[in-house]
């Protein structure tokens, strides 16, 4: 249950702190004064989205705390699975600061917003008039009955198997969509291909072809060439080798002398060793080099055919070319293999959507499963809180597989005898939205073992009598679970076991919200304000005594 309740510079609300009892805790005050600001405070620790446009001060950070009893809601494991200290009182705590960030502590440790949710929904349930308004929607009607059946693990099941048939679905009208496009490129994809493996370009070193062809194409220049640099080099008369050799012997007959005489002479003998096998290769170099017109003509055709592929493909190397034939390789691959391919997924699908229509079937006899004796339920409360001829019905139709299985349901609705039931959106009034939304919430929480449930104006649309009864349902709720109602009639205001009064201060420059606790003086007058106006008479007085003595 909440423990406590602390609020700093939200909205309205400069400074708030309030402590609800286990019961039935009413909050009244007049219209505008900020009763429902605390339920978006609220929601900040059910991990609601967080906005700095709630700043009551804007240079200022928002905080929101609640302290919450949790030592019989078994939640250790919850804990332990998120890393988090588990103690019996446990404190949530949200900021919101000036620059926009909002951050979540749980025993103050941060805790991301998912992680706040799946601990919020354990320990409250908020009903806004808003909630109240979805009833009719048929979306919502399904979550309910799904919140009832406690299908959260078969949903859960329900939705993988969903989303990974719909995963298989779609990779199988991708490949049939992709395929006719694959077989009308894949003749002209084989073209390319044959053209490059003709080519063999990953046999080719395109640098080394040009040069050779160069060479060919200037085969007497070049060879002209080595054969000067070879005559200077081992002609007798102007031999470079002989003088390198007698330099070397000159130096030899003094290297005795010094030890730079030596290392010279050394250098020499290394360098004429260089010399001459440099003459030896260009000597080779020089009776390789022959005209070829035969070579030559097949290296430019060679050379030409790369140059034109390369041009073709708008590209300048061979690495790009192997590139482009191994891509087209795949493609015709793929295209051989299509068939084959689509076949195989075809059977997967298949299989996927026997698996998926599986457990669309173990969801709908789950949610079919609790129908009866949720309307009886349903009809019984509802005549507790003044429709003695209701009649509710859940209407199941099937429907085309979707994210939440395969149930189209509807809650249908009649509050007078011999009347049909129709959609609660089309027959019911405000009054009775609530009071179905209240007969559902108390089956729920009974269900849920939820330790606290906050109701904000369950109480549209209706009075007197029924308002009797709603505030006896509402009391009777309390004994399971911590209520908090947000309420507008003294009918039920006066059946709480502590009251709150939320007001307005306009004292200071700025109008804040305030909240305090009544005592048993302060409620006789509270409700019969409630009664009786601003101004009670004796007999509201008298009224708001006798409705506060039946407590």
């Amino acid at each position: 249950m909440l423990s406590s309740l602390l609020i700093k510079n939200y909205a309205l609300i400069k400074h708030l702190e309030i402590q609800p009892e286990n019961g039935l805790n009413v909050i009244t005050g007049e219209t505008g004064a900020g009763k429902s600001i605390m339920l978006g405070a609220l929601g900040l620790l059910m991990g609601n989205r967080a906005d700095v446009k709630v700043l009551f001060e804007e240079t200022e950070k928002c905080t929101v705390e609640g302290v919450f009893d949790i030592e019989r809601l078994n939640l250790k494991d919850f804990f332990a699975e998120n890393e988090l200290d588990y103690e019996d009182h446990c404190v949530i705590r949200r900021e919101i600061l000036p620059a926009g960030k909002s951050r979540a502590f749980v025993n103050d440790s941060p805790v991301t917003l998912d992680s706040l949710k799946e601990l919020g929904v354990r320990l409250m349930d908020i009903h806004s008039q808003n909630e109240t308004l979805q009833l009719g929607s048929n979306v919502f009607q399904l979550n309910l009955i799904d919140s009832y059946a406690a299908n959260a693990s078969v949903l859960e099941d329900y939705k993988n198997a969903f989303s990974d048939y719909k995963t298989s679905e779609k990779q199988l009208q991708s490949l049939k969509e992709n395929s006719a496009s694959l077989k009308k490129e894949f003749e002209y994809n084989s073209f390319l291909f044959e053209e490059l493996n003709a080519l063999k370009p990953e046999n080719i070193d395109q640098a080394e072809l040009e040069s050779e062809l160069l060479i060919l194409e200037n085969a007497e220049e070049v060879k002209r060439r080595l054969n000067l640099a070879y005559e200077n080099l081992a002609n007798p008369e102007i031999s470079g080798v002989n003088l390198v050799r007698d330099a070397g012997i000159a130096l030899g007959i003094i290297s005795s002398f010094s030890e730079k005489y030596k290392n010279l002479k050394d250098r020499l003998n290394s360098s004429l060793l260089e010399l001459q096998d440099i003459v030896h290769e260009i000597e080779i170099e020089a009776s390789n080099v022959e005209t070829d017109n035969q070579k030559t003509d097949f290296l430019k055709d060679q050379l030409n055919g790369l140059y034109r592929l390369q041009q073709k493909h708008g590209i300048e190397t061979v690495e790009q070319l192997i590139a482009i034939k191994n891509e087209l390789s795949v493609k015709i691959e793929q295209v051989i293999n299509l068939d084959e391919d689509l076949a195989k997924l075809e059977k997967v699908t298949a299989k996927k959507l026997e698996v998926l229509q599986s457990k669309a079937e173990d969801l709908s006899k789950s949610r079919k499963k609790i129908g009866k004796p949720l309307e009886t339920q349903i009809v019984s409360l509802l005549k507790e809180l003044g429709i003695p001829e209701a009649q509710f019905e859940i209407i199941f139709k099937e429907k085309k597989l979707s994210s939440d299985g395969a149930d189209d349901l509807t809650f249908v609705f009649s509050a007078n005898k011999g009347a049909s039931p129709k959609t609660l959106k089309d027959v019911a009034s405000g009054g009775e939205f609530s009071r179905v939304m209240l007969a559902l919430k108390y089956i729920l929480a009974e269900k849920k073992q939820l330790p606290t449930i906050i109701f904000d104006e369950i109480d549209t649309g209706i009075s007197g009598e029924v308002a009797i009864k709603m505030g006896n349902i509402l009391q009777e709720m309390s004994g399971k679970l911590q209520v908090i109602a947000i309420t507008h009639l003294h009918q039920i205001a006066g059946k709480g076991s502590s009251h709150f009064y939320v007001y307005k201060d306009n004292s200071d420059t700025k109008t804040v919200s305030l909240m305090r606790k009544l005592s048993g003086d302060e409620r006789i007058i509270e409700i019969a304000k409630m009664i009786g106006g601003q101004n009670p008479s004796e007999s509201a007085i008298r009224s708001a005594i006798e409705i506060l003595g039946n407590i």
